[in-house]
């Protein structure tokens, strides 16, 4: 396809945000990749921030990090994890950057005079845009933030307008995402909210070629009826994307109904039938788990999970790719903090030994911190597999410092500047200098030493792994801290950074923390390493704490979920390498 035209896709929704526009963009980009098309994908995000890094994860969700150090918008994490693409900085910019590209050419003159204006300068620099993420590719998906009738969207919309007439209506394909919400007193779906909003899109010059509507609950022949005499188009081009229990479901959906199919005829492409054999694979994984492992995520922005999207998405993969189910629960760290007396004790034990495995994600602040350490002392103590990431690192330092290493005063320069600041500001870095796009961001060599719990879950000694910080381990505290018993088992070789941290296997059955962001390049197929290996060493976990758990019931009860979890645990492919997580090997507790 690469001798002919470059073609487009825009998706739009309406009614209401957050309806999964970014999941469609995913999942057709999936399917037309695995028809053999030469597919890129690109966010549009009309606020006015420059990037999300600066924005709360409570409002915004997480900030999902490309390979050459952008902050962008977590649907880019759906766009990796849905296909075999590596995203850069170019696809996904901001009304913020539009306009800062088109002020900073204001002042050197560039448009010789003339009054900059919203139409062509600003659509003119969206459009530039476009077709920068479009190099390298037969065809652009675009996904445009936000909802139809938004103010902050006009400029995108009527960029995406134009480009339609100047590259051929033949060569775009508008897709319009609409909500048809079920009302509950009045028993059944309603489409008039999608009716008034393919009417505002019309109104702006923008006719939807095809329909995804976004519903609870199936579409009968009525709906999709309507939706298509209002819509202006035939019945066949209303699809549905009703309620899933897995996102990864979705391709198949759309292919079932035979959207990617469509696509392909309206674009006049010609391509081959997908290979879909390994998405059925998953989904049956899914759907039929051996067994479940349940994990603890101890975090602070857990009022809003998404803060977390690729994390969770990531330990998902490792139970997938596994045939188990990784269930996972959020634990404010608040509740953990001050865990100093025996009742304390007694409380964070009843609360944490339910757990299988923790984990302490990346963050930045105080609030918190206390009860992540607290929960960190907890697993280490007894023996619980625990994974650290960013911060986890950074706080797994600081509790190995204090009760181990017996530095008392050990602390972060985040949070402190007095102490043994083991954790402290990396070069050119403070709390005084600008927040937005400041910090050690994208890509960067991690050197990991052989004979290591590491190394035995990368199986090399050279990675790449992605960054967002501005603290690390203080090199001056490695002496003490390696002198106590913590194994520094990778490092940046170039500024002699540590990156991954653990204790010996001899001493603990799985404990370790990395300062990247391993979960921004894990996907379905290829579960990232230090999340597989947090699941499976759960799952040993689990079988340590009941001895029957590789017996198989023999009364004809109806097992229980927990029952079933003993009786499938040995079915396990990984118990074969029964030497790696064999905690029969760990006597008595490894205390402070």
């Amino acid at each position: 396809m690469s001798n002919k035209a470059k073609k487009f896709i825009f998706i739009t929704g309406g009614v209401a945000s957050s309806l999964g526009k970014g999941l469609a963009a995913a999942s057709i980009a999936c399917l037309l990749e695995r028809r053999g098309i030469n597919v890129r994908l690109l966010k549009m995000d009309p606020y006015i921030n420059v990037d999300p890094g600066t924005m709360s994860p409570t409002q915004h969700g997480e900030v999902f990090v490309t390979d050459d150090g952008a902050e962008t918008d977590l649907d880019l994490g759906h766009y990796e994890r849905f296909t075999s693409l590596t995203l850069l900085k170019k696809h996904n910019f901001t009304t913020g950057q539009v306009y800062l590209r088109v002020i900073e050419n204001e002042r050197e003159g560039k448009y010789l005079g003339k009054t900059v204006q919203v139409v062509p300068h600003i659509t003119d620099e969206i459009k530039r845009r476009i077709h920068i993420a479009a190099e390298d590719a037969d065809l652009l998906i675009g996904e445009i933030g936000g909802t139809v009738g938004d103010i902050e969207s006009l400029p995108f919309l009527e960029a995406i307008r134009q480009l339609s007439s100047e590259v051929g209506k033949g060569n775009v394909l508008f897709i319009h995402l609409v909500l048809v919400p079920y009302l509950q007193a009045a028993g059944e779906l309603k489409s008039k909210p999608a009716q008034h909003s393919v009417k505002e899109l019309r109104s702006i010059g923008l006719f939807p070629d095809l329909f995804i509507c976004r519903c609870e609950r199936t579409l009968d022949d009525h709906l999709i009826d309507k939706i298509s005499l209002f819509g202006n188009v035939p019945k066949e081009h209303v699809f549905q994307s009703v309620d899933l229990n897995s996102i990864y479901k979705l391709p198949l959906e759309f292919h079932r109904q035979k959207l990617d199919a469509k696509i392909i005829s309206l674009l006049g492409i010609w391509a081959r039938e997908p290979w879909i054999s390994d998405l059925e694979k998953m989904v049956y994984n899914i759907e039929h788990p051996l067994c479940r492992v349940k994990i603890g995520i101890v975090g602070k922005y857990t009022e809003l999970t998404e803060s977390y999207k690729s994390l969770e998405e990531a330990l998902h993969h490792g139970g997938i790719f596994n045939q188990v189910q990784a269930k996972l629960e959020y634990i404010d760290a608040e509740e953990l903090e001050g865990t100093a007396t025996a009742a304390d004790e007694k409380f964070i034990n009843e609360r944490l030994s339910s757990f299988d495995a923790l984990l302490v994600p990346g963050g930045f602040g105080a609030r918190g911190t206390e009860g992540k350490i607290a929960a960190i002392k907890w697993a280490r103590t007894h023996r619980i597999p625990f994974f650290g990431i960013c911060l986890g690192l950074q706080l797994a330092v600081i509790e190995y410092a204090r009760n181990v290493a017996k530095l008392a005063e050990a602390t972060s320069a985040e949070f402190s500047a007095y102490g043994d600041l083991v954790i402290n500001y990396l070069e050119g870095q403070d709390q005084h200098g600008p927040k937005g796009g400041s910090m050690r961001l994208g890509a960067y060599r991690c050197s990991i030493k052989e004979n290591t719990l590491a190394h035995t879950l990368y199986q090399c000694k050279q990675i790449s792994e992605r960054h967002r910080h501005r603290l690390e381990v203080n090199n001056h505290y490695l002496d003490d801290l390696t002198k106590a018993g913590l194994l520094i088992s990778g490092i940046n070789e170039d500024k002699n950074l540590v990156e991954l941290i653990e204790i010996s296997r001899k001493e603990h059955p799985y404990f370790i923390a990395c300062q990247f962001h391993p979960e921004f390049k894990s996907k379905p197929f290829k579960p990232h390493p230090l999340f597989e290996g947090l699941v499976l060493a759960g799952l040993a976990h689990k079988r340590f704490k009941d001895p029957s758990s590789a017996q198989l019931s023999l009364d004809n009860s109806v097992p229980t979920e927990e029952e079933e979890d003993r009786n499938a645990i040995s079915k396990i492919a990984p118990w074969k390498n029964s030497d790696f997580f064999n905690f029969e090997r760990f006597e008595g507790n490894y205390l402070a």
